[in-house]
């Protein structure tokens, strides 16, 4: 395997043209994180008339939103009746309905902005990788058919022939979903806020937030910003330790690698769709391809970290026991990511003080509720009233042992990939 950088990175046709924060600000709204959530309320808000400045540490995307797979799904990993059950039958069939349209809201900014981010609507395949994941996928199917979702459950035969491999017992498609190019698509969401008049700052990470004489005030780069009202969108990024919040959650990694683009006769027959993947194992991992034709293969694990080559190991085998025509190609970029998992796969909208909001937690579905929270917590904040976000905020979420727990799923991932890196994989699962 080839050790070239992120994929994502290279491929970009959109730039942001943003600089250090440089002067001190006083603004309607500061937002803090340059990914999904953040500059899609940094747009929201600019094209409502308010003066907006974001505050991202890094560059815009260089976290979760920079290094995802791309896939623009309904819902959250969990499945309808789970997300009711916690939360209640009010409160979970109103985030359930509200995240069913995430596509539509994403592929709507999308067109509306002109964001140059390969959006592809076919649908994307959830695929049993055993017997017991086939079982899973048919409840899956009753419950969203139940609700309305315009779902497709896939026999073996069918799903071999969209995926080009027949290593699945079957699949559940869903037409509502998508692909795009991540960082393309957050890089113009930038872009069209820069446009609507907000002030984004690159490399500016928030030292100190605190509430002074009825405003936040946020120190970065030795100046000040002062707001009427605060969104952090940081997601699975911490603010300094001087910050009144700081998000709960276990950090989980996810690593992908992507060959160079493969001939048109494979094309052809591997995802021949567009359609994006992923499988119901404990360990999942994910399948796509690019717009140039690259097979993109994604996995729980950190690829960038002292397992990293174990986890590419088991990329390499992976890719040809899936797909046996790819045997002998090598992965040419290689990335990692980082997941913001709450305990109960919930995402979490926290209230930390007057005129101020958090959103995180999407543990693993950042594009279509990331995009949604934080246009509706931006609209929430900019009427001053909370009704109807898509959950209801707390002021406060503690999780313990967040550290242990994303160990353990380090380690849980490390001996799965170790396990199927030297004895194989890809092989069908009864």
């Amino acid at each position: 395997m080839t050790s070239e950088p992120n994929l994502w990175r290279v491929t970009s046709r959109e730039s942001v043209d943003a600089q250090p924060l440089s002067d001190d600000l006083s603004v309607d709204l500061a937002v803090i994180g340059g990914g999904f959530t953040g500059c899609a309320a940094a747009l929201e808000a600019a094209r409502a008339g308010a003066s907006v400045c974001l505050l991202e540490a890094e560059q815009i995307g260089h976290g979760g939103s920079g290094r995802n797979v791309g896939l623009v799904n309904a819902g959250l990993w969990l499945p309808p009746q789970a997300v009711i059950d916690q939360m209640g039958q009010q409160a979970g069939l109103h985030l359930v309905q509200t995240l069913a349209q995430a596509p539509e809201q994403v592929f709507a900014l999308i067109a509306r902005e002109g964001i140059e981010c390969d959006a592809t609507r076919n649908g994307t395949l959830h695929l049993a990788h055993s017997a017991a994941g086939l079982r899973d996928l048919q409840e899956r199917y009753r419950q969203g058919v139940a609700l309305g979702a315009p779902l497709r459950l896939l026999d073996a035969q069918e799903t071999a022939q969209r995926v080009g491999s027949d290593q699945f017992h079957g699949a559940l498609f869903d037409p509502r979903a998508g692909t795009i190019q991540p960082l393309a698509y957050v890089q113009g969401l930038a872009r069209a806020a820069q446009a609507a008049g907000a002030a984004l700052h690159i490399q500016s990470p928030v030292t100190s937030l605190e509430r002074a004489q009825g405003e936040w005030v946020l120190r970065s780069n030795g100046h000040t910003v002062r707001a009427r009202k605060v969104l952090v969108a940081t997601n699975a990024y911490h603010l300094g330790i001087t910050a009144p919040f700081q998000p709960h959650f276990v950090p989980v990694h996810y690593s992908q690698y992507a060959t160079d683009p493969l001939p048109e006769a494979l094309r052809k027959v591997i995802l021949p769709g567009g359609e994006g993947c992923w499988d119901t194992a404990l360990v999942m991992s994910s399948m796509r391809m690019d717009q140039a034709g690259r097979l993109i293969l994604g996995g729980i694990g950190n690829g960038e970290g002292v397992a990293g080559g174990l986890h590419a190991a088991w990329a390499q085998r992976k890719i040809s026991a899936v797909f046996p025509a790819l045997k002998g190609y090598s992965l040419r970029h290689g990335w990692a990511g980082r997941i913001a998992m709450t305990k109960d796969h919930l995402p979490k909208i926290v209230a930390f003080g007057p005129d101020a909001l958090a959103c995180f937690g999407y543990s693993g579905r950042g594009i279509g509720p990331g995009t949604v929270f934080g246009l509706n917590a931006v609209q929430a904040l900019l009427r001053g009233d909370t009704e109807g976000l898509p959950v209801a905020p707390v002021t406060s979420h503690i999780e313990h042992f967040t550290t242990p727990r994303a160990l353990w799923v380090e380690a849980g991932a490390s001996l799965v990939h170790a396990g199927a890196a030297r004895f194989g994989s890809g092989k069908p699962q009864p």
